[in-house]
Protein backbone atom coordinates (compact mmCIF):
# COMPACT_ATOMS: atom_id res chain seq x y z
CA UNK A 1 0.00 0.00 0.00
CA UNK A 2 1.23 3.51 -0.85
CA UNK A 3 2.88 5.20 2.14
CA UNK A 4 0.96 8.45 1.71
CA UNK A 5 -2.33 6.59 1.42
CA UNK A 6 -1.66 4.98 4.81
CA UNK A 7 -0.98 8.44 6.26
CA UNK A 8 -4.26 9.71 4.83
CA UNK A 9 -6.28 6.75 6.11
CA UNK A 10 -4.74 7.00 9.58
CA UNK A 11 -5.41 10.76 9.76
CA UNK A 12 -9.03 10.21 8.72
CA UNK A 13 -9.41 7.56 11.43
CA UNK A 14 -8.06 10.07 13.97
CA UNK A 15 -10.54 12.72 12.89
CA UNK A 16 -13.59 10.45 12.94
CA UNK A 17 -12.53 8.90 16.27
CA UNK A 18 -12.58 12.37 17.88
CA UNK A 19 -15.94 13.08 16.21
CA UNK A 20 -17.35 9.86 17.70
CA UNK A 21 -16.04 10.26 21.24
CA UNK A 22 -16.42 14.04 21.60
CA UNK A 23 -20.08 14.19 22.69
CA UNK A 24 -19.61 11.32 25.12
CA UNK A 25 -16.74 13.07 26.91
CA UNK A 26 -18.70 16.34 26.81
CA UNK A 27 -21.61 14.67 28.60
CA UNK A 28 -19.33 13.21 31.28
CA UNK A 29 -17.74 16.60 31.87
CA UNK A 30 -21.11 18.33 32.24
CA UNK A 31 -22.64 15.66 34.46
CA UNK A 32 -19.63 15.57 36.78
CA UNK A 33 -19.12 19.34 36.82
CA UNK A 34 -15.64 19.17 35.24
CA UNK A 35 -15.78 22.73 33.96
CA UNK A 36 -13.63 25.85 33.77
CA UNK A 37 -15.35 28.49 35.89
CA UNK A 38 -15.14 32.17 34.85
CA UNK A 39 -13.06 34.57 36.95
CA UNK A 40 -11.48 38.02 36.59
CA UNK A 41 -8.63 36.69 34.41
CA UNK A 42 -10.60 34.39 32.13
CA UNK A 43 -12.50 35.58 29.10
CA UNK A 44 -15.49 33.22 28.99
CA UNK A 45 -18.74 34.23 30.72
CA UNK A 46 -20.12 30.78 31.58
CA UNK A 47 -18.61 27.50 32.84
CA UNK A 48 -17.18 25.40 29.99
CA UNK A 49 -16.18 21.70 30.13
CA UNK A 50 -12.40 21.15 30.09
CA UNK A 51 -11.88 17.57 28.90
CA UNK A 52 -11.28 18.34 25.22
CA UNK A 53 -7.69 17.13 25.49
CA UNK A 54 -8.92 13.61 26.29
CA UNK A 55 -11.00 13.50 23.11
CA UNK A 56 -8.09 14.72 20.98
CA UNK A 57 -5.65 12.21 22.47
CA UNK A 58 -8.14 9.40 21.88
CA UNK A 59 -8.16 10.32 18.19
CA UNK A 60 -4.36 10.38 18.03
CA UNK A 61 -4.12 6.90 19.54
CA UNK A 62 -6.81 5.58 17.18
CA UNK A 63 -4.91 6.90 14.16
CA UNK A 64 -1.59 5.44 15.28
CA UNK A 65 -3.24 2.11 16.03
CA UNK A 66 -4.75 2.10 12.54
CA UNK A 67 -1.33 2.81 11.04
CA UNK A 68 0.31 0.00 12.99
CA UNK A 69 -2.41 -2.42 11.81
CA UNK A 70 -2.01 -1.32 8.20
CA UNK A 71 1.74 -1.70 8.54
CA UNK A 72 1.40 -5.22 9.85
CA UNK A 73 -0.99 -6.36 7.13
CA UNK A 74 0.48 -4.52 4.15
CA UNK A 75 4.21 -4.26 4.89
CA UNK A 76 4.06 -0.46 5.04
CA UNK A 77 7.54 0.99 5.70
CA UNK A 78 8.07 4.22 7.60
CA UNK A 79 11.40 5.12 6.04
CA UNK A 80 12.45 4.60 2.48
CA UNK A 81 15.65 2.58 2.78
CA UNK A 82 14.90 -0.03 5.46
CA UNK A 83 13.09 -3.31 5.46
CA UNK A 84 9.70 -3.92 7.09
CA UNK A 85 11.03 -5.53 10.25
CA UNK A 86 13.36 -2.64 10.96
CA UNK A 87 10.59 -0.14 10.28
CA UNK A 88 8.32 -1.92 12.78
CA UNK A 89 11.11 -1.87 15.39
CA UNK A 90 11.62 1.84 14.72
CA UNK A 91 7.90 2.46 15.09
CA UNK A 92 7.82 0.78 18.49
CA UNK A 93 11.20 2.02 19.69
CA UNK A 94 10.83 5.71 18.76
CA UNK A 95 7.12 6.51 18.87
CA UNK A 96 6.47 4.46 22.01
CA UNK A 97 8.47 6.73 24.38
CA UNK A 98 6.82 9.79 22.82
CA UNK A 99 3.31 8.39 23.29
CA UNK A 100 4.11 7.24 26.83
CA UNK A 101 5.42 10.72 27.63
CA UNK A 102 2.32 12.28 26.12
CA UNK A 103 0.16 9.95 28.24
CA UNK A 104 1.89 11.10 31.42
CA UNK A 105 1.45 14.80 30.70
CA UNK A 106 -2.16 14.10 29.68
CA UNK A 107 -2.82 12.62 33.12
CA UNK A 108 -1.04 15.46 34.91
CA UNK A 109 -2.91 18.04 32.85
CA UNK A 110 -6.24 16.34 33.57
CA UNK A 111 -5.48 16.37 37.30
CA UNK A 112 -4.56 20.04 37.04
CA UNK A 113 -7.83 20.76 35.23
CA UNK A 114 -9.91 19.08 37.95
CA UNK A 115 -8.22 19.43 41.36
CA UNK A 116 -5.07 21.39 40.56
CA UNK A 117 -1.33 20.66 40.55
CA UNK A 118 1.27 23.03 41.97
CA UNK A 119 3.57 24.74 39.41
CA UNK A 120 6.58 23.16 41.14
CA UNK A 121 5.25 19.61 40.76
CA UNK A 122 4.22 20.23 37.18
CA UNK A 123 7.66 21.59 36.40
CA UNK A 124 9.39 18.53 37.91
CA UNK A 125 7.15 16.11 36.01
CA UNK A 126 7.69 17.96 32.73
CA UNK A 127 11.46 17.73 33.20
CA UNK A 128 11.18 14.02 33.95
CA UNK A 129 9.03 13.38 30.88
CA UNK A 130 11.41 15.24 28.54
CA UNK A 131 14.38 13.35 30.01
CA UNK A 132 12.54 10.05 29.65
CA UNK A 133 11.72 10.84 26.04
CA UNK A 134 15.38 11.67 25.32
CA UNK A 135 16.83 8.52 26.87
CA UNK A 136 13.93 6.35 25.64
CA UNK A 137 14.48 7.35 22.02
CA UNK A 138 18.24 7.94 22.19
CA UNK A 139 17.83 11.44 20.80
CA UNK A 140 18.17 14.99 22.08
CA UNK A 141 19.01 18.43 20.72
CA UNK A 142 22.70 17.77 20.05
CA UNK A 143 23.27 19.36 16.63
CA UNK A 144 22.71 22.75 15.01
CA UNK A 145 23.40 21.24 11.58
CA UNK A 146 25.91 23.86 10.50
CA UNK A 147 24.44 27.01 12.08
CA UNK A 148 27.39 29.22 13.19
CA UNK A 149 29.60 26.38 11.97
CA UNK A 150 28.32 24.10 14.76
CA UNK A 151 27.30 20.57 13.92
CA UNK A 152 27.17 17.80 16.55
CA UNK A 153 28.01 18.43 20.20
CA UNK A 154 28.07 16.53 23.49
CA UNK A 155 24.98 15.28 25.32
CA UNK A 156 26.35 17.09 28.38
CA UNK A 157 25.27 20.22 26.55
CA UNK A 158 22.44 18.65 24.57
CA UNK A 159 20.41 17.27 27.48
CA UNK A 160 20.16 20.56 29.47
CA UNK A 161 19.39 22.39 26.23
CA UNK A 162 16.68 19.87 25.33
CA UNK A 163 15.08 20.05 28.79
CA UNK A 164 15.10 23.86 28.72
CA UNK A 165 13.58 24.02 25.23
CA UNK A 166 11.13 21.14 25.76
CA UNK A 167 9.73 22.40 29.07
CA UNK A 168 9.58 25.92 27.63
CA UNK A 169 7.53 24.79 24.63
CA UNK A 170 5.14 22.77 26.80
CA UNK A 171 4.46 25.82 28.95
CA UNK A 172 4.30 28.14 25.93
CA UNK A 173 1.36 26.22 24.46
CA UNK A 174 -0.28 26.11 27.86
CA UNK A 175 0.06 29.87 28.36
CA UNK A 176 -1.16 30.82 24.89
CA UNK A 177 -4.43 28.93 25.43
CA UNK A 178 -6.61 31.94 26.16
CA UNK A 179 -9.28 32.29 23.47
CA UNK A 180 -11.40 29.82 21.54
CA UNK A 181 -9.47 28.08 18.79
CA UNK A 182 -6.10 29.73 19.45
CA UNK A 183 -3.92 26.97 20.91
CA UNK A 184 -5.55 24.24 18.81
CA UNK A 185 -5.37 26.36 15.66
CA UNK A 186 -1.70 27.15 16.21
CA UNK A 187 -0.93 23.50 16.92
CA UNK A 188 -2.71 22.43 13.73
CA UNK A 189 -0.53 24.89 11.81
CA UNK A 190 2.63 23.57 13.50
CA UNK A 191 1.63 19.92 13.01
CA UNK A 192 0.76 20.32 9.33
CA UNK A 193 3.96 22.24 8.57
CA UNK A 194 6.16 19.79 10.49
CA UNK A 195 4.30 16.84 8.97
CA UNK A 196 4.94 18.19 5.48
CA UNK A 197 8.60 18.79 6.35
CA UNK A 198 9.03 15.24 7.70
CA UNK A 199 7.24 13.82 4.66
CA UNK A 200 9.57 15.67 2.30
CA UNK A 201 12.51 14.13 4.17
CA UNK A 202 10.96 10.63 3.92
CA UNK A 203 10.44 10.52 7.70
CA UNK A 204 7.07 8.77 7.50
CA UNK A 205 6.99 7.85 11.18
CA UNK A 206 6.99 11.45 12.42
CA UNK A 207 4.78 12.69 9.61
CA UNK A 208 2.30 10.03 10.75
CA UNK A 209 2.41 11.39 14.31
CA UNK A 210 1.97 15.03 13.30
CA UNK A 211 -0.69 14.49 10.63
CA UNK A 212 -2.76 12.29 12.95
CA UNK A 213 -2.51 14.91 15.68
CA UNK A 214 -3.58 17.71 13.33
CA UNK A 215 -6.54 15.59 12.18
CA UNK A 216 -7.47 14.88 15.82
CA UNK A 217 -7.46 18.60 16.64
CA UNK A 218 -9.68 19.57 13.71
CA UNK A 219 -13.10 18.37 15.07
CA UNK A 220 -12.23 19.85 18.46
CA UNK A 221 -11.37 23.19 16.83
CA UNK A 222 -14.77 23.41 15.12
CA UNK A 223 -16.67 22.68 18.34
CA UNK A 224 -14.44 25.02 20.34
CA UNK A 225 -14.94 27.94 17.95
CA UNK A 226 -18.46 27.50 16.59
CA UNK A 227 -20.23 25.35 19.18
CA UNK A 228 -22.60 26.77 21.79
CA UNK A 229 -23.75 23.75 23.77
CA UNK A 230 -21.00 21.52 22.34
CA UNK A 231 -18.11 23.86 23.16
CA UNK A 232 -15.36 22.31 25.22
CA UNK A 233 -11.95 23.64 26.25
CA UNK A 234 -8.88 21.54 25.53
CA UNK A 235 -7.62 22.15 29.09
CA UNK A 236 -4.13 21.71 30.47
CA UNK A 237 -4.33 18.03 29.51
CA UNK A 238 -4.56 19.02 25.85
CA UNK A 239 -2.09 21.91 25.82
CA UNK A 240 0.58 19.86 27.59
CA UNK A 241 0.28 17.11 24.98
CA UNK A 242 0.48 19.77 22.25
CA UNK A 243 3.68 21.14 23.75
CA UNK A 244 5.19 17.68 24.15
CA UNK A 245 4.56 16.71 20.53
CA UNK A 246 6.03 20.00 19.30
CA UNK A 247 8.99 19.37 21.63
CA UNK A 248 9.48 15.98 20.01
CA UNK A 249 9.49 17.64 16.57
CA UNK A 250 12.27 19.90 17.90
CA UNK A 251 14.27 16.95 19.24
CA UNK A 252 13.90 14.87 16.08
CA UNK A 253 14.86 17.78 13.83
CA UNK A 254 17.90 18.91 15.83
CA UNK A 255 19.18 15.46 16.75
CA UNK A 256 22.44 14.26 15.24
CA UNK A 257 20.89 10.79 14.84
CA UNK A 258 17.68 11.92 13.15
CA UNK A 259 17.06 11.25 9.45
CA UNK A 260 16.29 14.96 9.05
CA UNK A 261 19.71 16.08 10.24
CA UNK A 262 21.62 13.48 8.29
CA UNK A 263 19.96 14.64 5.09
CA UNK A 264 20.81 18.26 5.85
CA UNK A 265 24.51 17.37 6.20
CA UNK A 266 24.59 16.09 2.61
CA UNK A 267 23.47 19.43 1.13
CA UNK A 268 26.07 22.09 0.22
CA UNK A 269 26.48 24.65 3.00
CA UNK A 270 25.06 27.63 1.10
CA UNK A 271 21.92 25.66 0.17
CA UNK A 272 21.22 24.26 3.61
CA UNK A 273 17.97 24.92 5.37
CA UNK A 274 18.48 26.54 8.77
CA UNK A 275 16.58 24.04 10.88
CA UNK A 276 16.64 26.11 14.13
CA UNK A 277 15.23 29.08 12.18
CA UNK A 278 12.54 26.87 10.66
CA UNK A 279 11.49 25.54 14.08
CA UNK A 280 11.39 29.04 15.56
CA UNK A 281 9.29 30.31 12.65
CA UNK A 282 6.81 27.43 12.80
CA UNK A 283 6.19 27.88 16.55
CA UNK A 284 6.86 31.63 16.63
CA UNK A 285 3.63 32.94 18.19
CA UNK A 286 3.50 30.70 21.30
CA UNK A 287 7.28 30.84 21.83
CA UNK A 288 7.84 34.57 21.28
CA UNK A 289 4.69 35.65 23.09
CA UNK A 290 5.61 33.51 26.11
CA UNK A 291 9.20 34.82 26.12
CA UNK A 292 7.93 38.40 26.23
CA UNK A 293 5.31 37.73 28.92
CA UNK A 294 7.68 35.81 31.20
CA UNK A 295 10.45 38.41 30.75
CA UNK A 296 8.08 41.23 31.68
CA UNK A 297 6.92 39.36 34.77
CA UNK A 298 10.48 38.73 35.95
CA UNK A 299 11.42 42.39 35.36
CA UNK A 300 8.47 43.37 37.57
CA UNK A 301 9.71 40.96 40.25
CA UNK A 302 6.81 38.50 40.05
CA UNK A 303 6.81 34.80 39.24
CA UNK A 304 7.08 34.12 35.49
CA UNK A 305 4.30 31.56 35.94
CA UNK A 306 1.85 33.99 37.58
CA UNK A 307 -1.17 34.35 35.31
CA UNK A 308 -2.16 37.76 33.97
CA UNK A 309 -3.85 39.36 30.97
CA UNK A 310 -0.80 40.56 29.05
CA UNK A 311 -0.68 38.05 26.21
CA UNK A 312 -1.10 39.13 22.61
CA UNK A 313 -4.58 37.63 22.45
CA UNK A 314 -5.65 39.71 25.45
CA UNK A 315 -4.74 42.87 23.54
CA UNK A 316 -6.79 41.83 20.52
CA UNK A 317 -9.75 41.12 22.81
CA UNK A 318 -9.25 44.45 24.62
CA UNK A 319 -9.82 46.45 21.43
CA UNK A 320 -12.94 44.41 20.67
CA UNK A 321 -11.76 41.69 18.27
CA UNK A 322 -13.79 38.47 18.59
CA UNK A 323 -12.26 35.23 19.85
CA UNK A 324 -12.44 33.48 16.48
CA UNK A 325 -10.87 36.36 14.55
CA UNK A 326 -8.19 36.77 17.25
CA UNK A 327 -7.22 33.12 16.78
CA UNK A 328 -7.23 33.57 12.99
CA UNK A 329 -5.07 36.71 13.17
CA UNK A 330 -2.46 35.03 15.36
CA UNK A 331 -2.37 32.03 13.04
CA UNK A 332 -1.81 34.42 10.11
CA UNK A 333 0.99 36.17 12.02
CA UNK A 334 2.59 32.78 12.66
CA UNK A 335 2.35 31.88 8.97
CA UNK A 336 3.77 35.28 8.01
CA UNK A 337 6.90 34.57 10.08
CA UNK A 338 7.16 31.16 8.40
CA UNK A 339 6.85 32.93 5.05
CA UNK A 340 9.75 35.28 5.88
CA UNK A 341 11.96 32.34 6.85
CA UNK A 342 11.00 30.35 3.75
CA UNK A 343 11.76 33.25 1.40
CA UNK A 344 15.13 33.74 3.10
CA UNK A 345 15.86 30.04 2.58
CA UNK A 346 14.68 29.90 -1.04
CA UNK A 347 16.71 32.90 -2.15
CA UNK A 348 19.82 31.16 -0.85
CA UNK A 349 20.68 33.14 2.28
CA UNK A 350 23.10 31.56 4.73
CA UNK A 351 21.77 29.78 7.81
CA UNK A 352 22.82 32.70 10.00
CA UNK A 353 20.89 35.19 7.87
CA UNK A 354 17.87 32.88 7.77
CA UNK A 355 17.86 32.89 11.58
CA UNK A 356 18.37 36.66 11.76
CA UNK A 357 15.49 37.44 9.41
CA UNK A 358 13.25 34.96 11.24
CA UNK A 359 13.96 36.58 14.61
CA UNK A 360 13.42 40.07 13.17
CA UNK A 361 10.13 39.00 11.60
CA UNK A 362 8.94 37.42 14.86
CA UNK A 363 9.91 40.47 16.93
CA UNK A 364 8.26 42.92 14.52
CA UNK A 365 5.09 40.92 13.84
CA UNK A 366 4.49 39.46 17.31
CA UNK A 367 6.08 41.82 19.82
CA UNK A 368 5.45 44.83 17.58
CA UNK A 369 1.75 44.02 17.28
CA UNK A 370 1.48 43.60 21.05
CA UNK A 371 3.18 46.93 21.89
CA UNK A 372 1.19 48.74 19.19
CA UNK A 373 -2.15 47.46 20.51
CA UNK A 374 -1.10 48.03 24.12
CA UNK A 375 -0.21 51.67 23.36
CA UNK A 376 -3.51 52.29 21.57
CA UNK A 377 -5.47 50.73 24.44
CA UNK A 378 -3.69 52.65 27.22
CA UNK A 379 -3.72 56.08 25.54
CA UNK A 380 -7.24 55.82 24.10
CA UNK A 381 -6.10 57.28 20.80
CA UNK A 382 -8.35 58.06 17.85
CA UNK A 383 -6.82 55.10 16.09
CA UNK A 384 -7.86 52.92 19.05
CA UNK A 385 -11.46 54.10 18.61
CA UNK A 386 -11.25 53.32 14.91
CA UNK A 387 -9.82 49.88 15.62
CA UNK A 388 -12.58 49.19 18.15
CA UNK A 389 -15.22 50.27 15.63
CA UNK A 390 -13.64 48.04 13.01
CA UNK A 391 -13.41 45.16 15.49
CA UNK A 392 -17.17 45.12 15.95
CA UNK A 393 -17.42 43.64 12.46
CA UNK A 394 -15.37 40.62 13.59
CA UNK A 395 -18.19 39.38 15.85
CA UNK A 396 -19.86 36.89 13.56
CA UNK A 397 -22.00 34.96 16.04
CA UNK A 398 -25.29 36.35 14.70
CA UNK A 399 -24.54 35.64 11.03
CA UNK A 400 -26.90 33.10 9.50
CA UNK A 401 -24.09 30.84 8.27
CA UNK A 402 -22.58 30.84 11.78
CA UNK A 403 -25.90 29.93 13.42
CA UNK A 404 -26.51 27.12 10.91
CA UNK A 405 -23.02 25.68 11.50
CA UNK A 406 -23.53 26.02 15.25
CA UNK A 407 -26.76 24.02 15.11
CA UNK A 408 -25.05 21.27 13.12
CA UNK A 409 -22.17 21.04 15.59
CA UNK A 410 -24.44 21.21 18.65
CA UNK A 411 -26.65 18.37 17.44
CA UNK A 412 -26.54 15.60 20.01
CA UNK A 413 -24.74 17.67 22.64
CA UNK A 414 -25.79 17.08 26.23
CA UNK A 415 -27.42 20.21 27.69
CA UNK A 416 -28.77 20.83 31.17
CA UNK A 417 -32.51 20.78 30.53
CA UNK A 418 -32.87 23.59 33.05
CA UNK A 419 -31.44 25.88 30.36
CA UNK A 420 -33.93 24.59 27.80
CA UNK A 421 -36.84 25.12 30.18
CA UNK A 422 -35.61 28.65 30.87
CA UNK A 423 -35.05 29.58 27.21
CA UNK A 424 -38.10 27.92 25.64
CA UNK A 425 -40.71 27.76 28.40
CA UNK A 426 -39.76 30.78 30.55
CA UNK A 427 -39.42 28.67 33.70
CA UNK A 428 -37.48 30.32 36.52
CA UNK A 429 -34.84 27.63 37.03
CA UNK A 430 -32.97 29.69 39.64
CA UNK A 431 -35.90 29.50 42.09
CA UNK A 432 -37.34 26.04 41.46
CA UNK A 433 -39.23 24.09 44.08
CA UNK A 434 -38.67 20.39 44.70
CA UNK A 435 -41.02 19.21 41.97
CA UNK A 436 -39.60 21.60 39.37
CA UNK A 437 -36.09 20.49 40.26
CA UNK A 438 -37.18 16.86 39.90
CA UNK A 439 -38.58 17.73 36.46
CA UNK A 440 -35.14 18.93 35.35
CA UNK A 441 -33.48 15.78 36.75
CA UNK A 442 -36.02 13.61 34.90
CA UNK A 443 -35.52 15.45 31.60
CA UNK A 444 -31.73 15.32 31.94
CA UNK A 445 -31.96 11.57 32.44
CA UNK A 446 -34.24 11.12 29.41
CA UNK A 447 -31.99 13.22 27.19
CA UNK A 448 -30.60 11.22 24.28
CA UNK A 449 -32.90 8.24 24.93
CA UNK A 450 -35.54 7.26 22.37
CA UNK A 451 -37.77 5.99 25.17
CA UNK A 452 -37.40 4.86 28.76
CA UNK A 453 -39.45 2.77 31.18
CA UNK A 454 -40.53 4.27 34.49
CA UNK A 455 -38.84 1.38 36.31
CA UNK A 456 -35.51 2.32 34.72
CA UNK A 457 -36.05 5.98 35.62
CA UNK A 458 -36.65 5.08 39.27
CA UNK A 459 -33.56 2.84 39.36
CA UNK A 460 -31.14 5.17 37.61
CA UNK A 461 -32.19 8.83 37.86
CA UNK A 462 -30.10 9.98 40.82
CA UNK A 463 -31.47 12.60 43.28
CA UNK A 464 -35.00 12.23 41.86
CA UNK A 465 -37.78 12.11 44.47
CA UNK A 466 -39.79 9.25 42.97
CA UNK A 467 -42.94 10.08 44.93
CA UNK A 468 -43.29 13.14 42.67
CA UNK A 469 -42.72 11.21 39.48
CA UNK A 470 -46.25 10.65 38.17
CA UNK A 471 -47.29 14.21 39.02
CA UNK A 472 -44.24 15.59 37.22
CA UNK A 473 -44.87 13.40 34.18
CA UNK A 474 -48.46 14.61 33.96
CA UNK A 475 -47.44 18.28 34.13
CA UNK A 476 -44.68 17.87 31.57
CA UNK A 477 -47.05 15.99 29.26
CA UNK A 478 -49.61 18.79 29.51
CA UNK A 479 -46.92 21.31 28.50
CA UNK A 480 -45.95 19.15 25.53
CA UNK A 481 -42.45 18.60 26.90
CA UNK A 482 -42.65 14.80 27.15
CA UNK A 483 -44.75 12.05 25.55
CA UNK A 484 -46.25 9.12 27.44
CA UNK A 485 -45.91 6.17 25.09
CA UNK A 486 -47.47 3.49 27.31
CA UNK A 487 -49.67 3.32 30.44
CA UNK A 488 -50.04 0.51 32.97
CA UNK A 489 -53.30 -1.07 34.18
CA UNK A 490 -53.83 1.77 36.67
CA UNK A 491 -53.47 4.47 34.02
CA UNK A 492 -50.02 5.55 35.20
CA UNK A 493 -47.23 6.34 32.78
CA UNK A 494 -45.13 3.28 32.03
CA UNK A 495 -42.90 4.36 29.11
CA UNK A 496 -41.96 7.96 28.33
CA UNK A 497 -39.69 10.10 26.15
CA UNK A 498 -38.88 13.76 25.55
CA UNK A 499 -41.16 15.26 22.89
CA UNK A 500 -39.37 15.53 19.56
CA UNK A 501 -40.29 19.22 19.30
CA UNK A 502 -38.30 19.97 22.49
CA UNK A 503 -34.83 19.95 21.00
CA UNK A 504 -31.94 20.23 23.40
CA UNK A 505 -30.15 22.62 21.06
Amino acid sequence: MNNRLVLLISAMVSMFAVHWVFMKILKIAKLKGLVDTPNARKLQKTPVPVLGGLAVFFGLLAGLLCASALFYFTGFTFESAIDSQRAWSSFRGILLPVILGASIVLYIGAIDDTIGVSPRNRFIIEIGVVLGMCYGTGMCVDSLHGLFGINDFSWWIGIPLTVFAGVGIINAFNMVDGVNGLSSGLCIVVSLLMGTFFLKRNDYMDSLLTFCYAASLLPFLFHNVFGKYSRMFIGDAGTMVMGLIVSWCLIKTLSSDGVVGSLNHRIPRLERMCLPAMLLAISSVPVMDTLRVMSERMIKGVSPFKADKNHLHHKFIAIGVSHSVTALLEMCINLAVVGVWYIAYKIGLSQELQLLFTILAAVILIWGTYFFLNYQEKHKTKLADALTHLSIKTHLGQKQWWIKLQKILDKGAYVDMGLILKEKFNIDVENMNEKENDAVILLNYLQGKKKESIASVIDNAELLHTENLQTIIKRLEEKGIIDVLEHDMDGKAKTIRINKSVKTV
